[in-house]
């Protein structure tokens, strides 16, 4: 025989302070980490965590502000006048760009105007 709980009264949802959210975001944020997994362990659906995670890029998480978020960046000279730039990204892969300063320049300034 199966037994059944029915709660009386209005349907009874979590209440998530702005405070656990930015925290359950920024463990889901960490290298190597799964989405999934954190909401699991919190006892969450991926999707809801997904919503944070939009929301706290978009600096709408509650409030939250946008964080900057930095990489680490190596930018070493190459024969020839080129210049190496490797970033590393969140997830351990490695971005290696060759290009010359004046294409870094326009790269960046690129980047800067369209506010990514």
């Amino acid at each position: 025989m199966v037994e059944v709980s029915v709660l009386p009264g209005p349907e009874r949802r979590r209440k998530w302070s702005a405070e656990e959210k930015r925290r359950i975001v920024e463990e889901s944020d960490a290298p190597g980490v799964r989405v999934a997994e954190v909401a699991r362990r919190h006892g969450l659906h991926p999707n809801q965590l997904c919503l944070w995670r939009r929301q706290a890029r978009e600096g709408g998480l509650s409030g939250s502000p946008v964080i900057p978020r930095f990489a680490a960046v190596t930018v070493a000279a190459e024969a020839g006048g080129a210049t190496a730039i490797e970033i590393v990204l969140r997830n351990g892969r490695m971005l290696r760009l060759h290009l010359s300063l004046a294409e870094i320049a326009r790269l960046a300034d690129t980047l800067e105007s369209t506010g990514r």
